[in-house]
């Protein structure tokens, strides 16, 4: 009977668990898609359909020996200064970056690779609130059920069967 119990509290944890990871997860943008951090790239278009948000992060992938990752202020985005820079993200190539304010971000490769395109500017906003879940109609299918729904279900589950553990039949 300890066993059982031992193992349905497993289970409980693990849901509950999943549940809040899967909806606090930042999201993590690839900057430049495939094409990574490279000369000859549009980043302006590769962030125009894209929404930032505060908590999220950017990944940058590049081939050190060549470029780098410089957080910059405006002023150096426009002209391409590579001298005064807030942040050197460049470590290995595959280097995050964490958007921490709602505010403007500027970056930039340093060594001249800037004039070739290897800037990107984007703003970051806060984070919109959560919308109310709503109820499932009465004539809803299993299949129809968003995902908050069936974790909700699930967890009931779990948790009745946590309670009838408790009790000695």
């Amino acid at each position: 009977m300890m066993r059982i119990r031992m193992v349905t509290v497993t289970v409980m944890v693990v849901v509950v668990v999943g549940f809040l990871t899967t909806s606090a997860a930042a999201k993590l943008h690839k900057v430049g898609d495939e094409q990574g951090w490279n000369p000859n790239v549009n980043y302006t278009q590769w962030s125009a359909d894209k929404e930032f948000y505060v908590g999220e992060w950017l990944i940058f992938n590049f081939d050190k020996r060549y470029y780098t990752a410089l957080e910059v202020n405006e002023t150096s985005f426009d002209s391409c200064n590579d001298k005064v820079f807030i942040t050197n993200i460049t470590r290995g190539g595959r280097d995050v970056f964490e958007l921490k304010e709602a505010r403007p971000y500027y970056f930039l490769s340093s060594g001249g690779y800037c004039y070739h395109g290897m800037k990107l500017a984007l703003v970051v906003q806060e984070q919109p609130p959560l919308a109310p879940a709503q109820a499932p109609a009465l004539n809803a299918s299993p299949n129809s059920l968003t995902s908050c729904a069936k974790i909700s279900i699930l967890s009931l589950i779990v948790v009745s069967f946590a309670l009838m553990a408790n009790f000695s039949w």
